[in-house]
């Protein structure tokens, strides 16, 4: 996948794009469509790009790879090829009609890609959930505290597990990227401000506890009983950690 920053302003022409023209004929040609889907994403080489009228962003700080946002995005080229439950099956939990193997989607889509997926699976999806298991943590803590067991819970999970509040995190944030302040925040920036705060994480606590809290976001995770196209949250987060991204 090529630099976000040299192909910023650029989008590739739908109709000489070699990802998605191998897409078309391969389903067309009668290789299931997930299998196309994977090995399409394999030839992919964009990091975003404009699509009917929206911007997406399939590499964040060019480091984390959102495959199911380019997935879907492909998967609106040959809508009309993919039966509707499967289609919608995707859509909305990520699940494919039949099982991959975590081998086989690393070895489809690439190594440098798989390496980027992991990123974006602990440093944006683990990492929402992180603030989640600890809300829950604080929420349990307080059961007895009649009037104010819901008060400030998201602010404190903040500062329990990043050591500052959410808003002080943003400015940070924004001022690091040279981002103008606002009072909203869209996707795109949400995606990348939540990798921004693993990586905050990774540099500004020591192992044992960067290790600890990515454990309870795995696990609250793991309980919500979703897919979520992911293939691998068995001990990975360790070697995640280790490499620091």
């Amino acid at each position: 996948m090529g630099s976000r920053k040299s192909k910023r302003s650029e989008s590739p022409p739908s109709g000489e794009n070699e990802a998605i023209q191998y897409l078309k004929d391969a389903v067309a040609g009668g290789r299931p469509w997930h299998r196309a889907l994977l090995e399409a994403i394999g030839l992919w080489t964009w990091p975003e790009e404009s699509y009917n009228n929206h911007r997406y962003t399939y590499l964040i700080d060019e480091e984390a790879f959102d495959w199911l946002l380019l997935a879907e995005r492909l998967c609106s080229d040959i809508a009309d090829m993919i039966p509707e439950q499967e289609l919608r099956d995707f859509l909305f939990s990520g699940r494919l009609p039949e099982e991959v193997s975590d081998d086989e989607f690393r070895e489809t889509i690439g190594g440098s890609k798989y390496h980027a997926y992991l990123n974006y699976l602990y440093g944006v999806t683990v990492e929402k959930f992180v603030i989640l298991a600890v809300e829950e943590e604080i929420r349990k803590e307080r059961q007895s505290q009649v009037w104010s067991a819901g008060e400030g819970i998201g602010e404190d999970a903040y500062q329990r597990v990043y050591g500052a509040g959410q808003e002080t995190l943003l400015d940070l944030f924004r001022t690091e990227k040279g981002y103008e302040r606002g009072d909203s925040i869209g996707l795109n920036e949400l995606q990348e401000f939540t990798y921004w705060l693993f990586k905050y994480r990774l540099g500004n606590h020591d192992r044992a506890r960067v290790a600890s809290y990515t454990a309870k976001g795995v696990e609250f995770l793991n309980r919500q009983g979703t897919d979520d196209g992911l293939w691998t949250l068995r001990g990975r987060h360790s070697e995640v950690i280790d490499q620091g991204t």
